[in-house]
C-alpha cells in the first residue's frame, strides 16, 4: 500500500460532547454507556471496512461534574486541578469507548483491537488565552459566591450571560501530541485508538523540569485536527449533532453545505456564518487540517458517519 492510499483509510473520527451525555436526559453512568454504544455504530462499520481510526471525544459535561464533585468535597479531600480532572475523565471515558467498541467488533467478528491513551497536548506558554481567559467550565454562582470562590481558590470568573457567574479558563491552541509517536505505532499495527479525550491535558514545556500541566482546556476539534497530521490521516470526521454544516444557519434562506472546497469555506467563516459558540471551532479545525496535508473533512452526524465517507451525506471539505 503507498502512503497515499494509507492516508486516504486513516481517519480520527472526533464524537461530539452529545455523544455520550444527551440533553434533557440524566447523565447517568447506564445512560452515558447506552449513548456511547449508539454512536459507535458507524465507526465499528468503518473498523469492518479496513479503515486506520483514532477515535477523539469530547468531556464537558463530564468534566462540569467532576469539578462539582470537587466543590463539594472542599475542606474534606484534596483539592484536584483541572489538569487531573480532564485526565480523570480521558480515562473515564475512554473505558466506556473502549469497552464499547471492543465489544460490538467481537460481536460483529472484526478482528480488530482498541486501547485508550491519556493525551497530553503541548500548549505555547505564552499563548494570549492564557493571560485573557474566556472558556465557561463548571457550574453557575451568585456574584457574590463567585468572587467568593475567585478569592479562595485563585480562580478567574466572570458573568455568563443573565444565567449568573461561572468561572473561566483559558483554552489555548495545541501545537503537538506528546504520546503521537506512541498512538501512531498502534495505528499503524491496526489498533483502534481512543485519544484527545476532551483535547486531552494542556502542557507546555519547561526548559528544566520538561512538561508541565497548565489550568486550561483545549478544544477536542483542534486538537483532533493537530493529532490527525502527526499520525498521518488523510480523512478528519467531526460527528455532531447535524447532519450538513449550513450557512444563515436557523433563517428562511438557510442553505445546507454538501461538498465544498476549504476557500469558499473560509469565505462564508469570514462573513460570519460560523459563530465561535457552535460551528466555528470545526470549521478553524477542519481549514488547518486541510492546510497542513489532510486530503478530506467531513462534519456530520453520528448516524451518517458511514454513508458521508462514499460521500452520500454530510458536509465533505477538500483542500483548493
Amino acid at each position: 500500500m503507498t502512503d497515499s492510499e494509507r492516508r486516504n483509510k486513516r481517519a480520527v473520527v472526533a464524537l461530539g460532547g452529545n455523544a455520550i451525555t444527551r440533553e434533557n436526559i440524566e447523565d447517568t453512568i447506564s445512560n452515558q454507556f447506552f449513548h456511547t454504544r449508539s454512536a459507535l455504530e458507524s465507526i465499528v462499520e468503518l473498523a469492518g471496512q479496513g479503515y486506520d481510526l483514532c477515535i477523539t471525544h469530547g468531556n464537558g459535561p463530564q468534566v462540569g461534574n467532576a469539578l462539582l464533585r470537587v466543590e463539594l468535597a472542599r475542606g474534606k479531600a484534596p483539592i484536584l486541578p483541572l489538569g487531573i480532572c480532564v485526565a480523570d475523565t480521558e480515562g473515564g471515558m475512554g473505558y466506556m469507548i473502549e469497552q464499547s467498541i471492543q465489544n460490538r467488533l467481537d460481536h460483529e467478528s472484526i478482528d480488530r483491537r482498541s486501547c485508550t491513551i491519556i493525551t497530553q497536548m503541548v500548549v505555547d506558554a505564552n499563548d494570549p488565552s492564557i493571560t485573557n481567559p474566556t472558556k465557561y467550565i463548571g457550574q453557575f454562582y451568585s456574584e457574590e459566591q463567585a468572587r467568593k470562590l475567585a478569592a479562595e481558590s485563585g480562580w478567574k470568573v466572570k458573568a455568563d450571560g443573565d444565567r449568573g457567574w461561572r468561572r473561566v479558563v483559558a483554552s489555548p491552541l495545541p501545537i503537538t501530541c506528546v504520546e503521537k509517536n506512541i498512538i501512531k505505532t498502534l495505528i499503524d499495527n491496526r489498533v483502534i485508538v481512543i485519544a484527545a479525550g476532551g483535547g486531552g491535558v494542556p502542557v507546555y514545556v519547561d526548559p528544566e523540569r520538561g512538561y508541565e500541566g497548565v489550568d486550561a482546556v483545549i478544544d477536542k476539534d483542534r486538537a483532533s485536527a493537530v493529532l490527525g497530521r502527526e499520525i498521518g490521516a488523510g480523512i478528519l470526521m467531526l460527528l455532531t449533532s447535524v447532519d450538513q454544516v449550513a450557512i444563515n444557519f436557523g433563517q428562511p434562506d438557510q442553505k445546507n453545505l454538501g461538498k465544498i472546497s476549504a476557500s469558499q469555506l473560509k469565505t462564508y467563516f469570514e462573513e460570519g456564518h460560523f459563530p465561535a459558540g457552535s460551528m466555528g471551532p470545526k470549521v478553524e479545525a477542519a481549514l488547518d487540517f486541510l492546510q497542513n496535508g489532510g486530503q478530506e473533512v467531513i462534519i456530520t452526524s453520528f448516524e451518517l458517519a458511514a454513508p458521508a465517507l462514499v460521500g452520500e451525506a454530510g458536509t465533505r471539505i477538500h483542500p483548493d
